[in-house]
């Protein structure tokens, strides 16, 4: 199924929330939704990313498992939305092209590209970062405590990114996917770090559980 996005007014505000995904959890919905609210935005596309340039050689989720996976956790939240973006054009997936094509989509609107603390510190090492930046309305920085953060450093690299920085203040969630996907693989907890429709979806999919394991994953 071919998900369309439908315009907006202009001067509405389009939040880009990035990932692969694998497997979307309830740290993402919060984060989402806490930049939702602090940055006053209009809409907040999930951007599923299918194969990102920095997990190269990486096994990833089948592209058809991800995207119903967040699917489900979106639910009916109408502010949510989700994007393809990146699906629906060949790769490599860039965030500079990314934001150039929804503002395309969206014209007069601007676009809010949101990233975590790690992600702006190594912002000038990304493909074509002064473009990034140039095309950005702003940039939503979710920042953890333990970022290690020169903003000084940053705005001699890329001059003029400091003007379109805004900070989001959310909670500190030790939820990654990475870590459910351990915890899966071992067969320990972790049903309560997902929506239930998407633990269902992991469960009826037999996903990141071993083949030994699947007899006793519903009671996880």
């Amino acid at each position: 199924m071919r998900l369309r996005t439908p315009a907006l007014a202009g001067g509405a505000r389009v939040g880009l929330f990035g990932g692969t995904f694998d497997p979307p959890h309830l740290g993402h919905t919060i984060l989402a939704a806490e930049a939702f609210k602090q940055l006053d935005l209009t809409r907040l596309l999930w951007v599923l990313t299918p194969d990102p340039p920095h997990k190269g050689g990486q096994a990833i989720t089948a592209l058809d498992h991800r995207l119903e996976m967040v699917r489900r956790s979106l639910g009916v939240s109408p502010e949510f939305e989700l994007s393809r973006l990146e699906i629906d054009r060949p790769p490599p997936h860039y965030a500079v092209d990314t934001v150039r094509l929804a503002a395309g989509l969206f014209p007069g609107s601007d676009v809010i590209y949101i990233l975590g603390g790690d992600s702006l510190r190594d912002l000038p090492r990304w493909h074509d970062p002064a473009g990034f930046v140039a095309a950005c309305g702003q940039i939503g920085v979710m920042r953890r405590p333990a970022d290690s953060l020169d903003l000084a450093v940053l705005e001699s690299a890329l001059p003029g990114i400091s003007a379109k920085l805004a900070f989001v203040e959310a909670p500190l969630l030790e939820i990654s996917s990475r870590d459910i996907r351990r915890r899966a693989a071992a067969g320990r907890t972790f049903r309560h770090y997902l929506d239930p429709a998407v633990y269902e979806y992991i469960a009826a999919n037999h996903l990141y559980v071993p083949e030994s394991s699947r007899s006793s994953f519903l009671r996880s």
